[in-house]
């Protein structure tokens, strides 16, 4: 009798580590999808090493005009964000939401219309997620701003981590680091115009330079102290062709840095990039 109660008891404790077993495991696969080690089941087209601006062969043609319109009326030079301004035209940007959320992006759109589609969806979605917080000093006070699936995209709902890591980051284009902003003083500028297929490779150039070539770095010949975002994302900038952070930033640096120059980094600043 004492050996079938113990074995029955044996079975049970199986069966209940099993069990947590399996629960842990889910509860990992939706942290590791919410903080985008995983593509959410988005595609994530790989873009050539020389990307063009097109908006043909694709099966979709996305029209981001409102975005533009709001960009250029609440972003200023510098990329500093109007707030309050764009809370007076919530209508407007949450029927460009809508708008995004409605479409379901699938490997019939070309690299172009998906790099516009997610930099564009991931910029809108941070300002919209500001302005449900406001005020506030920092998006780090905002509790699972990356990690939460606030973002609708067909019938599944995306984080912004996700969107950023499980998707833009598998695309094989690193300058998409310096297109999508986080609403902070250390990130690159939020672009005073939409990202478009048809313009994709020229803006995101121009997002690359001015950024590199702004004071987020302090750029010398023999010592240079770069963002930390050269330093998180390190293994994006690394390539045959560039195999280390300096060749990477010598390609679009007004000032060429010499090789075996010292290199560190710059404490970030998260504080809001309010006008």
């Amino acid at each position: 009798m004492y050996i079938k109660t113990t074995q029955f008891m044996y079975l049970v404790m199986k069966r209940i580590c099993l069990l947590l077993i399996i629960a842990l495991s889910l509860h990992s696969c939706n942290l590791l999808s919410a903080a985008g080690i995983t593509s959410g089941g988005q595609p994530t087209k790989e873009a050539p090493d020389k990307l063009t601006s097109t908006t043909a062969n694709s099966a979709e043609n996305v029209d981001h005009s409102a975005w533009d319109a709001l960009l250029k009326k609440h972003v200023n030079a510098d990329g500093m964000v109007d707030y309050k301004g764009f809370n007076k035209d919530r209508g407007a940007l949450n029927k460009y939401l809508t708008q995004l959320s409605s479409y379901t992006p699938n490997s019939d759109w070309s690299v172009q219309e998906l790099l516009a589609y997610y930099i564009n969806l991931y910029n809108a979605y941070t300002v919209d997620l500001i302005l449900n917080n406001y005020p506030v000093e920092s998006i780090k006070d905002i509790d699972g701003a990356w990690t939460r699936s606030i973002v609708p995209v067909g019938n599944k709902k995306l984080a912004l981590g996700g969107i950023e890591n499980g998707v833009l980051r598998k695309m094989n284009e690193p300058r998409i680091h310096f297109a999508i902003n986080c609403a902070s003083m250390s990130c690159p500028k939020l672009l005073d115009e939409a990202y478009t297929a048809g313009k994709i490779n020229v803006q995101l150039d121009r997002a690359t330079k001015e950024f590199i070539n702004s004071d987020k770095n302090e750029i010398g010949k023999n010592s240079v102290k770069l963002s930390s975002i050269f330093d998180w994302y390190k293994k994006d900038f690394i390539t045959a062709e560039t195999p280390t952070i300096v060749d990477y930033v010598n390609q679009f640096s007004n000032t060429k840095i010499n090789a075996g120059a010292s290199v560190s980094y710059k404490n970030y600043d998260w504080s809001l990039n309010e006008q």
